[in-house]
């Protein structure tokens, strides 16, 4: 098939790719010339493991291309993929204004039938919206989608390739076989293709992520009461995690949830009821629990310090909002940071991928070291912020050597508590004694 992806971030990204993948021919537009331009030459703009093999070997074998140019990249596209941001307004509500600019566009420089689909994460309504602003300049016959992406950053490209579910919003058939032609390969092992409108589709997106970033902020509203009554948050996990209704994922306690989903979404579909009338308390909660929880270890070190960090040296391991990725919106690191420069502490921080765009962000407040040990010299006390897999088992004696106190304070419950005191280091961490 002949598809067109609007928007070449993350998810256009990922999408355009993994579709050129299974031998359909792929054209994607962005407006940003430079970004064109390094995607044209073969230089991948985004970290997601996986991606880089797969986007090379498509663009060499020409079944993926890039554009600046709206019309020439629709030309005889069956579908178009509307692949753009919807960043938080003011009030926290969605952003339409790039959607609805290009169904615009679109809307003059259509001719023929074609299925718009909506793959960015948008409130319910914006297909209709789209509709519209496409029917405003085109007369003729065309269907407006909604399949929202279910893409975790880090495993981006299995979630594509192998997705849990596909989500269709339409009330079309002749868009429904032409959706449903496109994803047959991605689900030969069974797994479902759940047609139904186009508004409980987009819905279900909201949903899913903001039941996710609730399970995420129950777990640490009960790590803060663990401390509180001496209890093992990790003991309590794996109690009620062994609970099929409940399940094992997401129960992991921490410093708060970021990224480019979650906060947004979470802030949206409040948003989104709140134009209709109902009050979301749940997740007005949710949002709470998170904010606090990115400083969580804040009170553990200003107690350590005797509430002065001023001249204090911190080593930081992680800067990204989760591993296997180098997103930095919204990451806990980033509030700790934060914090610690206005105690008058100092920082020297790692992370494998995320420095660059802290760089772009912070710029000199922030020392960046070359490895994770690098983080060490003179510190006053280590800070885990992100668990990436080198993290987790660590030279100890490195450690030990390179810092000016056995301290470490553990935003992602890397270690065992015991073991870690058993080295004779002063060792806090989330949900544990």
């Amino acid at each position: 098939m002949k598809i067109t992806v609007v928007g070449t971030g993350y998810v256009g990204l990922v999408t355009g790719t993994c579709f050129a993948e299974t031998g359909n021919k792929v054209t994607c537009v962005d407006i940003d010339s430079n970004k064109v331009a390094k995607l044209s030459n073969g230089e991948i703009t985004i970290y997601e493991p996986g991606l880089e093999k797969i986007f090379l070997r498509n663009t060499k074998e020409g079944r993926l291309k890039f554009t600046t140019n709206l019309e020439e990249g629709i030309k005889d596209a069956e579908i178009v993929f509307l692949a753009l941001p919807t960043p938080p307004g003011a009030d926290g509500s969605a952003d339409l204004k790039y959607i609805l600019g290009v169904s615009n566009d679109l809307g003059k420089i259509l001719k023929e039938y074609i299925v718009i689909v909506d793959k960015s994460t948008v409130p319910v309504g914006t297909a209709a919206k789209v509709h519209a602003a496409i029917a405003a300049n085109f007369k003729g016959e065309f269907d407006v989608v909604s399949n929202p992406e279910f893409l975790r950053e880090g495993v981006a490209v299995d979630d594509f390739m192998k997705p849990d579910r596909v989500v269709i919003g339409t009330k079309s058939e002749r868009a429904r076989k032409v959706m449903g032609e496109l994803y047959a390969p991605f689900v030969r092992q069974g797994n479902p293709v759940i047609y139904m409108d186009e508004k409980s589709a987009e819905l279900t997106k909201y949903a899913a992520n903001s039941f996710l970033a609730t399970k995420i902020s129950f777990m640490n509203e009960v790590a803060q009461l663990c401390e509180k009554v001496g209890a093992d948050v990790d003991m309590v996990r794996r109690g009620i995690g062994s609970d099929d209704r409940i399940g094992r994922r997401f129960l992991f306690p921490g410093i708060g949830y970021g990224g480019s989903c979650f906060p947004k979404d979470v802030q949206a579909l409040i948003m989104s009821s709140e134009e209709v009338g109902y009050n979301f308390q749940i997740l007005k909660a949710v949002e709470d629990v998170n904010e606090l929880q990115k400083l969580h270890l804040i009170p553990k070190i200003n107690k350590y310090f005797n509430n002065d960090l001023k001249g204090k040296h911190f080593a930081l391991w992680g800067l990204a909002f989760k591993p296997n990725t180098d997103d930095i919106r919204e990451a806990p690191a980033l509030y700790i940071i934060d914090a610690l420069i206005k105690a008058g502490a100092t920082i020297t921080a790692y992370d494998p991928e995320a420095i660059p765009n802290v760089q772009a962000v912070l710029g000199h407040k922030v020392n960046y070291a070359a490895d994770q040990y690098s983080t060490l010299a003179g510190a006053d006390a280590l800070i885990i912020a992100t668990e990436w897999s080198e993290f987790r088992t660590p030279d100890f004696e490195i450690i030990e050597s390179k810092l000016k106190n056995k301290v470490i304070f553990d935003g992602r419950n890397l270690f065992d508590v015991n073991q870690i005191r058993g080295l004779g280091y002063h060792y806090e961490s989330v949900g544990r004694l």
